[in-house]
């Protein structure tokens, strides 16, 4: 290769151009230019590279460019398929041959490769990829004219599509001129002819060889961490720049030593050490791993908020290794001091499972053996706090081979335990819910052989209505309507016509029951009570669409049972469990000396919540268990919030190294961080007859994507980030002072402020840079989500009488 000339793709202005004035040996190196100018010598069979020739010790980047280019004299003369091996490694390769010309596609997908890369768990939270790699080849006299190679790289995010970003890598070659050569060379061997060529030349793979640039001026990871620390301190965690931090420091602890990690985690103090944990968890590299289960002991009770923070970002864990899990259920075998730590073990556990199985490694040992513990154990489990810790291990695991388990748990266990198993049905896929599974929930439902909770009752019905229910199915539960307790009527009702309105898969087996006037009826539906279901869009979107649902079921006596908050983000092909905080209580009649419905007489006093962050099942929070509890804890009531969960998830994570056909390597990098804020409470005020439960949501949340083309001489790449941060507040408030009882649901959002920006940049090593942004912001204004018309109607009264009563003495 001679004339080896380095210029912009674009014509550019001379003060933009970093090439600009400087020589091909300055650029790339004179090393580099000599390389590039010793030929190469390759073994032609039937038109395939069966040998490749070079020098070597030549560095490995030359030697790429020289594989490309060797890569483009394989040809074959006839259409058809077969595998070949080139540049890119061993790829499925389509010849299609029509007179003098041939055009040759690659199938990048079938490329048989080293190249790191990994993906995030969730298809939405994903990053969508599409190669083509196509050559034509013009021919005269079965003779080369001329070649043309372009290869194109996509990569957009799943959720947002307008954010993304392609390579394009083009190769031509034209024949210039035709002139004599040396003459025949005469050997029995093809290596005797490479001899008599050049004695140094030897035999190498035409597959590229790994090479990588080294980063000369980059900080060290304790002086990447004094520079981002200030942003990660807790009262800043629901702000973008944490999760900007966050995930700038992930990236430079993958490259770090399992010392350089210790070092951070041994010196930092107890207000920052969370984050640095979750961190550290969320690299997930073998070093991460070793140095922060050096660092934390299981049997140290006092390091409960650090071994819970490291458990929870395990769960979250992008593309968790065997070997993680292996790991935790050896802990989860050994002596573990805080019951806490040992019941969100074996949440993790289940959420791990559940993650390896999904990408077909069911069948691993420490899988099987993580399984098999936790389904024994489960069988042969008799406190009630055990078969609780497993039945939530399985509600997160989802194990097809645990159904039989839960429906004997649902059907025969106690009150919350019933509760818990039918609930964790409940999460999975329909096309698991057999025959056997729906004749349970009817049973359930309908009370065939015992008397069941409503909270049970209620769960079995969804279940029946969200797995293809048949037409006998539904109309057995409309007409159970007016049979049921009062708020439990109310409340099926609004099921029902929550279907309706937002077009559910059961709406129309609902419509042709309701065809049947004894199904239908002024008397069925006009039951009065307060408990309701809604759903509604938060956004339906060319991408994704998101939408919200907030169920509540009170007691006969007007006090909440339970209240439900989800909301769930789905494309055409995959949906995504985003968020569920639960409140449930129980056994409060006592308090305002109210009659409990029926087979609710000899319940405990109760409340907690329970929250599914991201598919992954938190460990529940009890606000109070017992009579003596609840009035110690309303008699030194502060109105606080209870924290269910705080700190920084790992959303996007998404690395895929690119072997370009020209020779040098390509990287697309896109990662999401999630700063999140997520407490709950639940207020009595007896002078008032009210109670209200508040669960606030903060999050801020930071995405950014990288795609560079390393050249080793010269770095080009594109930079995109885009920021938003928001809080979302549910709120129900229920004055029990009258009957009926006034309840008003609000899902308020604020304003959330969003930006992004794309940054095109160049450097040389010597330092001369270009750099290109463009940047956007837009603010989404906040706004309360609508419920349904009656709930407008009794928010009205109630912060109507609200106001009324705000000069009176109290």
């Amino acid at each position: 290769m001679k004339d080896v000339q380095v210029e912009n793709v674009n014509e550019r202005p001379a003060a933009k151009n970093i090439f600009k004035g400087k020589s091909t040996e300055k650029i790339i190196g004179k090393e580099y230019l000599e390389a590039l100018q010793r030929p190469i010598v390759i073994e032609l069979v039937r038109g395939k590279v069966k040998t490749f020739y070079s020098f070597q010790n030549e560095p490995g980047f030359t030697q790429n460019i020289k594989r490309g280019l060797a890569s483009l004299f394989q040809l074959q003369l006839h259409s058809g398929s077969s595998a070949e091996v080139d540049i890119s490694g061993k790829c499925n390769t389509t010849y299609h041959v029509r007179q003098d010309q041939v055009t040759k596609i690659k199938d990048l997908d079938s490329c048989e490769t080293e190249k790191k890369k990994f993906t995030s768990h969730n298809r939405i939270l994903d990053v969508g990829t599409k190669g083509t790699s196509a050559t034509v080849y013009v021919l005269e006299d079965s003779f080369i004219k001329s070649i043309k190679a372009e290869e194109n790289f996509v990569f957009v995010l799943n959720y947002r599509r307008k954010t993304g970003a392609k390579i394009v890598s083009k190769q031509r070659l034209e024949l210039k001129s035709v002139q004599a050569g040396m003459g025949l060379i005469a050997a029995k061997q093809v290596a005797g002819v490479i001899k008599t060529l050049d004695p140094n030349y030897v035999a190498m793979p035409l597959e590229a060889e790994p090479v990588k640039s080294e980063c000369k001026k980059c900080p060290s990871l304790s002086e990447h961490w004094q520079s981002i620390r200030e942003h990660l301190h807790p009262d800043r965690l629901s702000k973008p720049e944490a999760a900007k931090s966050f995930l700038s420091f992930i990236q430079n602890i993958r490259k770090a030593t399992k010392e350089e990690i210790l070092k951070i985690i041994k010196s930092e103090n107890k207000e920052f050490l969370p984050q640095v944990v979750d961190a550290v968890t969320s690299a997930q590299t073998p070093e991460s791993l070793e140095a922060i289960l050096e660092f934390l002991d299981f049997k140290d009770a006092s390091t409960f908020i650090l071994q819970e923070r490291f458990l929870y970002a395990c769960g979250f864990a992008s593309h968790p290794s065997e070997t993680l899990l292996k790991l935790l259920t050896e802990k989860f075998k050994g002596d573990v001091a805080n019951e806490d730590i040992r019941e969100t073990l074996v949440l993790v556990m289940g959420a791990l499972v559940r993650k390896l199985c999904d990408r077909g490694g069911c069948k691993l040992p420490a899988v099987a053996e993580a399984k098999r513990l936790i389904l024994n154990r489960l069988e042969k489990a008799t406190k009630d706090d055990n078969v609780r810790m497993y039945l939530l291990a399985l509600k997160n695991a989802l194990l097809p081979e645990a159904i039989p388990l839960l429906l004997k748990y649902a059907e025969s266990g106690e009150g919350p335990i019933s509760s818990l198993a039918a609930t964790a049905l409940q999460r999975y896929d329909p096309s698991f819910l057999t025959k056997e599974v729906k004749e349970t929930m009817n049973r359930i439902y309908h009370q065939t052989r015992r008397v069941h909770e409503k909270t049970v009752r209620t769960t079995a019905a969804a279940i029946i209505l969200n797995s293809n229910p048949s037409y006998m199915e539904v109309k057995n539960i409309l007409l159970s309507i007016g049979e049921l307790p009062m708020e439990m009527n109310k409340y099926m009702l609004s099921m029902i016509q929550d279907i309706l309105h937002f077009e559910m898969p059961a709406s129309k087996t609902v419509r042709k029951v309701l065809k049947d006037m004894r199904a239908h009826n002024y008397d069925r539906f006009s039951k009065m009570g307060s408990s309701s279901a809604y759903t509604g869009y938060i956004i339906r979107g060319p991408d994704v669409s998101s939408t919200y649902s907030l169920d509540i079921l009170y007691s006969g006596s007007g006090i909440l049972r339970r209240s439900n908050v989800n909301i769930h983000v789905f494309d055409r092909n995959t949906e995504l469990h985003a968020i569920q905080v639960v409140i449930e209580a129980q056994g409060l009649e006592s308090i305002i000396a109210a009659t409990p419905d029926e087979g609710e007489e000899n319940l405990d006093s109760f409340a907690g919540m329970s929250a599914i962050l991201f598919d992954f099942q938190l460990r529940p929070v009890t606000f109070f268990q017992g009579y003596g509890d609840l009035m110690s804890k309303m008699l030194s009531a502060t109105g606080d919030a209870m924290n269910v969960v705080k700190g920084l998830v790992l959303l996007t994570d998404f690395l895929q190294e690119v072997q370009l056909q020209s020779g040098p390597t390509a990287s697309a990098e896109f990662m999401g961080g999630l700063a999140i804020d997520i407490s709950g409470g639940m207020e009595f005020s007896l002078w008032y007859r009210e109670s209200k439960t508040n669960v606030r949501n903060r999050v801020a949340m930071f995405i950014a994507g990288n795609t560079e083309v390393d050249s080793f001489f010269v770095k080009t790449g594109m930079e995109t980030t885009l920021e938003t941060e928001t809080s979302l507040d549910f709120i129900s408030t229920v004055q029990f002072s009258q009957y009926p009882f006034l309840v008003c649901m609000q899902m308020d959002r604020v304003d959330s402020p969003f930006r992004t920006q794309m940054t095109k940049y160049e450097s040389l090593p010597s330092g001369r840079r270009y750099t290109a942004k463009r940047g956007r912001a837009a603010t989404l204004a906040g706004n309360e989500y609508p419920l349904h018309q009656e709930n407008s109607n009794m928010c009205k009264r109630v912060i109507g009488a609200k106001s009324d009563s705000a000069g009176g003495w109290f």
